[in-house]
């Protein structure tokens, strides 16, 4: 039992919340800029046929850069304690879910919002 709790305990060490955020917005990234790609430009091509839709894309997935980037930051400030404190594991699940959520979600609001002016002009 008492290397249980060390094994716990040694694991509880090494993570590095600054390093997990990091990774979390890196693959965050990737999948709203996938999603961009196969859902809100399968969208816009489908009414042009101009080089349009691909500035559109570099304009949605550049203005998402700076918001990811924040969650970013506030990991990146830690010291290297409280970068591997536990106490910070909530805070980081609560960022975490948020990253996933933009990345998820805003690709089908815009590709929505497109959608809905579109048929309103």
């Amino acid at each position: 039992m008492n290397k249980a709790l060390h094994s716990a305990a040694s694991k509880a060490e090494k993570v590095d919340w600054r390093k997990k955020m990091s990774d979390n917005v890196a693959y965050g990234l990737l999948v709203y800029t996938g999603l961009q790609i196969f859902v809100t430009m399968h969208e816009i091509q489908g009414t042009s046929a101009s080089i349009l839709p691909l500035f559109v894309l570099v304009v949605l997935v550049a203005a998402i850069i700076p918001m990811f980037r924040q969650f970013e930051r506030r990991w990146e400030h830690l010291t290297d304690e409280q970068a591997h404190s536990m106490a910070y594991k909530a805070a980081f699940r609560r960022d975490q879910i948020k990253v996933w959520a933009l990345a998820a979600i805003l690709p089908i609001l815009i590709t929505g919002l497109y959608r809905a002016l579109s048929m309103l002009f």
